[in-house]
């Protein structure tokens, strides 16, 4: 049965991160607030957990959840390389609504999905967020919605969507913004495939805007072009 933590009263907060990393520590799933929208979480070193993530939301493994560090240093733990200008995107928009692609740590034992040797990394801004990633290590988050659903703003939302495939619900209030985060993809930074220029490339326009990712990148951030009919990004919503 699942068991809401309202944390924003004192009273509560401790038994809810408690109960959190207990069931993250299980295999089981939570629902946790972020500074953007409010994200359905797993272990994401448990393939089972991811598993069972991707089965909660009706999604296939074609598009892997993104994963949640607490800092700089677990974003080095998990990728291969961190180039000057993603150090940069770094410094300017964490904590908050930039998720970065680059390729994964080859070392690492985990399997998000098809990731094709990447990972999707941010560091949110909220509180509770970053208390329960500091406990937990990295955790594999996507929107806590159904696929094809509006992400959750609110945990109840999540709630009524999600019921009792998440073992702890954590409510936090209404999400600051509601605006998912904006993802860019930095891996031709680290392997540039040969005849092409190192570019970041948008994948997703979100809660950081072009303009201030041109303001740290300049001409390293590839220029707009329209998307194609039907394109998707690669990796989950969070």
């Amino acid at each position: 049965m699942s068991t809401v933590f309202d944390c924003r009263d004192e009273s509560q907060i401790l038994a809810g991160m408690r109960h959190a990393r207990q069931a993250i520590a299980r295999g089981e799933l939570i629902v946790m607030p972020t500074d953007t929208v409010y994200g359905i979480a797993a272990d994401a070193f448990s393939p089972a957990a991811v598993q069972r993530l991707l089965d909660a939301k009706g999604r296939g493994r074609d598009m892997p959840p993104p994963v949640l560090v607490a800092g700089q240093d677990m974003l080095a733990a998990l990728v291969e390389e961190i180039p000057a200008a993603v150090q940069q995107l770094v410094d300017a928009f964490w904590p908050g609504g930039l998720t970065i692609v680059l390729p994964a740590q080859p070392s690492l034992t985990w399997d998000l999905g098809e990731t094709k040797g990447t990972v999707a990394v941010r560091m949110p801004d909220r509180r509770v967020a970053l208390e329960l990633l500091a406990e937990t290590g990295p955790l594999a988050v996507s929107s806590a919605n159904l696929t094809g659903r509006d992400a959750a703003i609110i945990a109840s939302d999540a709630q009524d969507m999600l019921g009792e495939s998440v073992a702890v619900y954590l409510e936090e209030g209404f999400s600051e913004t509601g605006v998912p985060s904006t993802i860019v993809d930095a891996t031709s930074l680290v392997a540039t495939p040969e005849g092409e220029t190192p570019m970041v490339r948008i994948l997703r326009e979100g809660a950081v805007s072009r303009e201030q990712l041109t303001e740290v990148l300049g001409d390293l951030l590839e220029p707009e072009e329209a998307p194609a009919e039907g394109e998707e990004s690669p990796v989950g919503e969070e």
